[in-house]
């Protein structure tokens, strides 16, 4: 049986455990982070737990829509055990019936077959080999970029989220982009060890840095930022490789978090990462009545 379940209903003990365990595991879509990056949310449940469909949602006009959630690049359905198409297309039948607007990015490991799906780009790099194995593999142009930041010396360093925000805010206009979440995820997952904000300088001098998550075998690079003369030093490659390098000969699996833009893609896909492809499903529609979500 499949049902829905308010956030403030929600076991979140059994939600939060299907995600760790689950076959498609992604730490957006665990409850703390919904919580931060999603202004409200609620669960499409099947039986006790076995398979969740976590729906952020929200609310202009009175009416309520679904939409992805800021820092949260594919959410979906979650399942201890591999689940069919059909369940998939039956729990988006029974949630995109009771929104207006129902717009969510599903994860690389579902499988959608409605007409209402865009495909989207990712890249991802398996760390399970030697640094010198996996640099082997990365472009000219990449091999370059990193041999440039270490011939001027540049150092990876801890610092702050606040100090990278300040860089974003200087040198980036990106509408809709929010400090407050970034930076509530970066001191949640910094407490729990999942966190990791590296910075790149030249001279003690911050030049630019990243914040990367760990959630099982996964590494998130969620957020970077650098000054005019960093992009000039290539501190992003330098600062990838440096995380490539840190986690050679692991389980671990790099995802770079990107990929829909042409230079974006052409970037991450230098590091000899391969392509991963999720789906977005949209639809538009007014309902008479939009049912329980609205109760």
């Amino acid at each position: 049986m499949i049902q829905y379940i308010k956030r403030k209903d929600l076991d979140v003990e059994k939600y939060d455990a299907c995600i760790e365990n689950s076959i498609q595991s992604r730490i957006y879509a665990f409850s703390w982070y919904l919580d931060i990056v999603a202004e409200n949310w609620g669960v499409l449940v099947l039986d006790d737990y076995k398979a969740v469909m976590p729906i952020p949602w929200k609310k202009k006009y009175g009416i309520k829509y679904c939409a992805q959630p800021l820092f949260s690049q594919q959410l979906g359905v979650f399942s201890i055990e591999k689940i069919t198409e059909s369940l998939q297309e039956q729990m988006i039948t029974i949630v995109s019936d009771k929104f207006v607007k129902f717009s969510l990015n599903f994860n690389a490991d579902n499988s959608l077959t409605s007409k209402n799906i865009v495909s989207m780009k990712n890249y991802i790099l398996e760390l399970n080999l030697p640094y010198e194995t996996l640099f082997k593999s990365f472009s000219k142009g990449r091999k370059h970029a990193v041999k440039v930041g270490e011939k001027k010396n540049l150092s990876i360093k801890n610092t702050t989220i606040a100090a990278l925000i300040n860089i974003q805010n200087k040198f980036y206009n990106y509408p809709g982009f929010s400090a407050k979440k970034l930076s509530e995820i970066s001191k949640t997952t910094l407490k729990t060890n999942n966190g990791l904000v590296l910075g790149v300088f030249k001279d003690d001098v911050l030049i630019g840095g990243g914040l990367f998550l760990k959630s099982n075998n996964r590494i998130t690079y969620l957020f970077s930022a650098f000054i005019d003369e960093g992009r000039k030093l290539q501190a992003a490659s330098f600062l990838i490789k440096s995380i490539i390098k840190r986690n050679e000969n692991s389980n671990f699996i790099l995802d770079f978090e990107g990929g829909n833009l042409p230079n974006t893609a052409i970037f991450f896909k230098g590091f000899g990462a391969k392509f991963e492809e999720y789906q977005q499903f949209t639809s538009r529609k007014f309902p008479f009545n939009l049912g329980f979500f609205n109760k």
